[in-house]
């Protein structure tokens, strides 16, 4: 191959026939002899002698290679003042010059911007011309359709856009010569700049045909005499005289052709009323809002059976709560039962109804005769008439037998502290399981009636019997005492078999003009949950002189009411051993009176004190109330007890 062949095949330069090499070296001839006019010198050499592709068939005739001069042994290297690229010899200065920087300038095909390199334009294109972007690629489907008339024509073309696409590869159109061929896009995103300019590269390929100028309208370039070709429409073949024309003619005249309607076009369009599409056709659009109505029925069928579903769930989820909720109520139920029958307020009767059928169970059962039934039933009606207590569950003379025992025995004992006289009463199987209350209360009562002080104020009273104590509770009620607790209790007592504890025991004392508080001692004090502070209150109550009394102390006070979750007892006095310990002596209503009767014996056993004897170690409940009589009430201090009473509170400790 020869060196001309392989200069311009580098360049990726058009070949030109043989008669246009001529005027191709004159040209470049005259334009080095303006250039050498200018100040400095910027190209070297002397003019190219005439060259082409019948030159070379002359003998001895040699075109000066890329790293000679024609007629010169050697060179000075050239650089170009544009781009900076180097060469050795002026004809390729010019070449490079006309070829980098005049005919392959990267220019946008849509708003003519230049000054850039390939991979800024294609940016620009993507981003400043997308839709234009898109019509070009719809041109270039129907470009074969418009080129295949003419087999000179279409390899024109092909030509052309192969010229065009290596001017915008080659080195000197980039600022970055290591790009290759390869690293730009082959999506063909500059087949706008390709179509556009096939006509203006025909021209450029033939400048010295006149046949091919004298068709077309001639603009003469600013830089060389190139004559130009304004776009053609590839569907009508009109000539427009700019690319901008060119574009709104296609749209206008020729958008039904392209993939997506155009506004502003001259045919009817129509609007999907569902979603916005635009249609050229109306049956398209009719078809497309049919598919939209067939969505929307089977949308609705599926909607129809998932709210079914939905239903068929939340009636499901809703029977489930009903069943719940329908539970809890019926637990709530039978614990508020069980509870009202724990503390006697299920409508059973009270004192008088229990005593009446326990009796008939024990005639059914053969343990007792009719006419003894009867005869116990006269006498508990009579009792309840006088309201005073036949004292058939009544032990009296315990306390004096205790200081008998004290005095007489227990060397383990140091001292101990009795109440007042006092006497016991335990439970009958009329107030079983819930009279403890009422049973503590007839043994408070009856301390204080043997005892002077209190015997006056109490004066003509007896212990009363279970429903008196009642009747009086309610009484007390209705002057004003206690208004929360009597709510509680439902105003009534008198028929029913509801407890009683400390608060009740303090509303009815009070009425009955006698002082008293109540000291909640509400958590242990000790280790394990005992209550020592509880036993060091009792034994400060009892005792006023610890050292060098007797070893038996008998005072004047009354016992204490002890009151606990469930049950409720007497403390009638209170050991100190010689260990230093201390055992409260205690009377309970659930102990029988068989039982409480070996106390009364004259010699009295050890093991018959054990079920007096409390310990520390014995009362382990969360939380303890006891009720201490102090003395007698003043008219003026019942008054404000009663209005203190209002809001319930209570000494605590600690």
């Amino acid at each position: 191959m020869l060196e001309t062949e392989s200069f311009w095949g580098r360049r990726s330069f058009p070949r030109f026939p043989a008669d246009r090499w001529a005027g191709r070296a004159t040209c470049l001839r005259l334009w080095g002899r303006e250039r050498e006019s200018t100040p400095g010198p910027l190209l070297c050499g002397r003019p190219v002698p005439p060259a082409g592709p019948e030159v070379e068939g002359q003998p001895g005739a040699v075109w000066p290679g890329p790293g000679r001069l024609a007629g010169a042994a050697e060179c000075t290297m050239l650089s170009c003042d544009i781009c900076g690229e180097t060469v050795t010899s002026e004809p390729d200065m010019q070449a490079h010059l006309l070829i980098a920087h005049m005919e392959n300038e990267v220019i946008c095909p849509f708003c003519k911007l230049s000054g850039v390199n390939y991979d800024e334009m294609c940016f620009h294109i993507e981003t400043a011309h997308f839709e234009q972007n898109e019509l070009g690629r719809n041109f270039e489907r129907i470009n074969p359709i418009l080129y295949g008339t003419s087999d000179n024509r279409r390899d024109s073309a092909q030509q052309s856009r192969m010229e065009v696409h290596a001017s915008i590869h080659s080195p000197c159109a980039s600022n970055h010569p290591n790009i290759s061929a390869q690293s730009q896009p082959k999506d063909g995103t500059l087949e706008h700049q390709a179509f556009f300019s096939e006509n203006l590269t025909e021209s450029r390929k033939f400048p010295g045909s006149k046949e091919k100028q004298s068709d077309l309208p001639k603009i003469k370039g600013p830089i060389y005499g190139t004559v130009y070709s304004p776009p053609e429409c590839p569907f009508c073949g009109e000539i427009e005289d700019c690319t901008q024309d060119m574009e709104t003619h296609v749209k206008t005249n020729h958008a039904n052709l392209l993939d997506t309607p155009v506004k502003d076009c001259d045919q009817p369009l129509y609007d999907c009323p569902m979603c916005g599409l635009i249609c050229t056709n109306y049956h398209i659009l009719q078809e497309h809002v049919d598919l939209h109505l067939e969505e929307s029925s089977f949308r609705q069928g599926t909607d129809r059976v998932q709210y079914s579903r939905d239903l068929e769930l939340a009636h499901h989820l809703q029977e489930e709560e009903d069943r719940r909720r329908a539970e809890e109520s019926r637990q709530e139920r039978e614990e508020f039962q069980k509870l009202q029958r724990q503390y006697g307020l299920d409508n059973s009767g009270g004192y008088k109804q229990q005593l009446l059928r326990s009796m008939e169970r024990e005639v059914n059962s053969g343990r007792m005769h009719p006419s003894e039934f009867h005869r116990r039933k006269a006498d508990m009606m009579e009792s309840l008439a006088i309201g005073i207590d036949d004292g058939k569950t009544k032990t009296s003379g315990i306390m004096e037998a205790l200081h008998q025992h004290y005095q007489n025995a227990a060397p383990e004992v140091r001292q101990v502290w009795l109440s007042a006289a006092v006497d016991h009463f335990h439970s009958s199987s009329g107030d079983k399981g819930w009279g403890c209350g009422y049973r503590n209360f007839q043994m408070l009562l009856s301390s204080l009636l043997q005892n002077d002080p209190y015997h006056d104020c109490l004066k003509g009273r007896s212990v009363p019997c279970i429903p008196k104590i009642q009747s009086l509770i309610e009484d007390a009620w209705r002057e004003g005492f206690d208004p929360q607790g009597a709510t509680q209790l439902n105003d009534r007592l008198q028929g029913t078999k509801a407890w009683i504890g400390a608060c009740e025991i303090y509303t009815l004392l009070t009425s009955l003009r006698v002082k008293c508080r109540i000291v909640d001692f509400h958590k242990s004090t000790g280790p394990l949950g005992t209550h020592p502070r509880l036993f060091e209150w009792i034994l400060n109550y009892y005792s006023t002189e610890r050292e060098g009394g007797p070893k038996v102390v008998c005072t004047s006070k009354p016992p204490i009411y002890l009151q606990h979750q469930g049950h409720s007892r007497t403390v009638v006095g209170i050991e100190e051993r010689k260990n230093r310990t201390l055992c409260l002596l205690i009377f309970d209503p659930g102990c029988p009176s068989r039982e409480m009767q070996k106390l009364l014996k004259q010699d009295m056993e050890a093991n018959s004190l054990k079920q007096l004897r409390k310990f520390v170690g014995n009362l382990k409940h969360k939380q303890y109330q006891i009720v201490a009589v102090e003395g007698l009430l003043t008219a003026e201090e019942k008054i404000a007890r009663r209005q203190a009473s209002q809001v319930f509170t209570a000494e605590k400790i600690p």
